[in-house]
């Protein structure tokens, strides 16, 4: 049975066949100083390069051309503070004159084309202009989660060796002020590399004492410096390195490059989450992750969009309801969030109930990535926000979406479970360990076939050997992604689990993913972790850990039976599921990633040490607690 071709099919084909005119042509979306000798620069496999010879400054694009163009009153940055009781709107004119001052100040620290900068910065408006101001001047930022552990921030002096640091004196948790500096004055102390400078963002909730000589006030530091043009960069220059999470020992920074950069993330805005220029876009991320420096920060300002800069949590600021009154309260058009976020929710409001006491009529999509968007959480939120839900996936590495669906392009039917189909440019493949494509159907490794489309990382920050030994020794020819899954006959991906999450039972490989559904199906579950741990016999054995809804008040012995039955009925007794428990919270980072790994070791046994990333410790005092009652009944 043929289909008719669709945008999407049409702009996949294009770039398959004609990547440089495919992506020249996105290219007409950025503002450039120079234009490019070639598009793709293949002369250097594998390290590929997009726009080679063309010039820009990502900062110009972002700013100064929407002002110049008559835009500058509209806003550019709304900064939603529920943990503070602040709302602050701020024009693009507003915002370009404050990076401009920005990067004056920094530009009269000594910082010039190329150096680095680390913006260890809470969810404020200053660590967006600190962004820009980098930009501005050519200089690579490298944004490390405010409140980050002393050790694991000193790797990261070291291995970026910073000029400055700009900084703050504090987050705000919802139960808790989390003071800055002396983690910052720590970390330097202990990294080999000493920063000329440090300037501090003073934050009434606490005060930092500053060191005389290095330390700068950065109200001061801004206000009395000279502003600063744009400077050009080559489009294959690094925009910013960002280190992924959890990393220990050697860090790994993972490269932007700024042309190829800009015309992904401008493409992506249209094609995939469908938003206009002055509408408003909310990425309930953070600033120290990936999403927050494509979707808060860059990927918005260069489409003409409002972005939402919101520091908060889905709940408990005030309350489960937060989400949907920012929706209202500035007319968010298309928000993008994690999984775990509406998990979270929907444990407080299992109907979904409170969405409808807000206006969301201006309301068209909301899109899903950091985790697996199981079929019940996104059923789930299409019934509460009648609206297309849309599980999409993609990576630190990549910098923008490997799969999606097509706001901008013309959905396809959803398939649940999936995060849709390969974007354009991205030839996503399943593979075997022999790196031998299987069948639709079947499961392996996803790997993409270089060279990867612009926006995708050209290396590691001063290694290339680790770049190569990562993501492109196991598989020749294709980018290793870690994940694991299946490809189906109609060209829809699903990812099951990292490939590390595949377990092995008495020689049956088993993905955590599909357990995890069955278990997230179950209607008394919120959320469900399942991951491997070791037997005896069989090797290994699965083992599930549950939070309840609100309001859930059954004899959990009964709710572990009826799961254990659930798996049985519906994955089969080759599973070997016995074991669940109930618990009030997963452990998770910052950005939603449940800490399976982690929780693994505790239940093993092993040594563990606590991740950097950790949204909140003591959870995992909770977990030990509750998996050593486990092992004694």
């Amino acid at each position: 049975m043929s289909h008719p071709i669709s945008a999407y099919d049409e702009a996949y084909a294009r770039a398959a066949a004609d990547p440089e005119g495919f992506w020249g042509e996105a290219a007409g979306a950025i503002d450039w100083a120079t234009s490019w000798d070639r598009v793709l620069d293949d002369r250097n496999p594998p390290f590929y390069r997009w726009f080679a010879g063309a010039q820009v400054n990502a900062c110009h694009n972002c700013l100064d051309r929407h002002v110049d163009a008559g835009r500058g009153e509209q806003a550019a940055l709304v900064y939603d503070s529920p943990v503070t009781g602040t709302v602050r709107r701020f024009s693009y004119r507003e915002l370009r004159d404050r990076a401009a001052r920005a990067a004056g100040g920094l530009r009269a620290l000594g910082v010039a084309k190329g150096d680095r900068v680390i913006i260890y910065m809470p969810m404020v408006p200053e660590a967006i202009i600190a962004m820009l101001a980098c930009a501005r001047i050519g200089a690579i930022h490298s944004v490390v989660f405010g409140g980050f552990a002393s050790h694991e921030l000193a790797a990261r002096i070291d291995d970026a060796r910073p000029k400055v640091i700009l900084s703050a004196s504090c987050g705000i948790e919802p139960a808790r002020v989390v003071p800055y500096k002396p983690l910052l004055d720590r970390a330097i102390e202990m990294a080999r590399h000493k920063p000329s400078h440090c300037v501090i963002l003073q934050r009434p909730q606490a005060g930092a004492s500053m060191i005389e000589g290095r330390d700068l006030d950065w109200a001061a530091w801004e206000e009395t410096a000279e502003p600063a043009p744009c400077v050009t960069v080559d489009a294959t220059d690094p925009l910013y390195v960002l280190y992924t999470s959890g990393t220990t020992g050697q860090p790994k920074g993972i490269v932007r490059d700024t042309g190829g950069y800009l015309v992904a993330l401008a493409w992506s805005m249209r094609a995939v989450y469908g938003v206009a220029p002055g509408e408003v876009f909310w990425a309930a991320s953070d600033v120290g992750w990936v999403v927050g420096h494509s979707y808060i920060c860059y990927g918005p300002l260069l489409n003409g969009n409002t972005t939402i800069l919101f520091e908060g949590k889905p709940v408990g600021t005030p309350d489960a309801a937060t989400y949907w009154r920012v929706i209202e309260r500035h007319g968010v058009r298309a928000m993008f969030t994690a999984p775990t976020a509406i998990r979270a929710i929907k444990q407080q409001d299992p109907e979904g109930r409170l969405a409808g006491d807000f206006d969301l009529g201006g309301f068209a999509t909301l899109f899903l990535a950091g985790e697996r968007g199981d079929p019940d959480t996104v059923k789930w939120a299409e019934r509460t926000l009648g609206v297309p839900v849309i599980d999409h996936w993609w990576q630190t590495e990549t910098g923008w979406p490997i799969t999606a669906n097509y706001r901008g392009l013309g959905f396809f039917p959803v398939k649940y479970g999936s995060p849709g189909k390969p974007a354009p440019g991205y030839d996503v493949r399943v593979v075997d360990e022999a790196c031998r494509e299987v069948a639709p159907g079947q499961p392996g490794a996803i790997v993409i076939r270089l060279p990867l489309p612009p926006g995708c990382l050209p290396t590691l920050w001063g290694h290339d050997q680790a770049f190569r030994d990562k993501y492109l020794r196991d598989f020749p020819g294709c980018y290793k992604t870690d994940d694991a899954g299946f490809v189906d006959e109609d060209g829809y991906v699903f990812v099951m689990s990292r490939t590390d999450d595949v377990i092995n039972v008495a020689g049956h490989r088993l993905s955590t993913g599909a357990l995890e559904e069955v278990l997230g199906g179950h209607r008394d579950v919120a959320e469900c972790a399942v991951f491997g741990v070791a037997d005896p016999l069989k090797g290994q054995v699965p083992l599930g850990l549950v939070v309840l809804k609100a309001g859930v008040s059954r004899p959990q012995g009964e709710i572990v039976a009826e799961l254990v039955a659930r798996v049985r009925d519906e994955v089969g007794p080759v599973a070997a599921f016995k074991r669940a428990v109930v618990v009030s919270r997963l452990p998770k980072t910052r950005s939603g990633k449940i800490l399976r790994g982690t929780m693994q070791k505790i239940a093993d046994g092993a040594a563990w040490t606590m991740p950097a990333t950790i949204d909140d410790p003591a959870i995992l005092d909770e977990i030990a607690e509750a998996l050593g009652k486990m092992e004694t009944t």
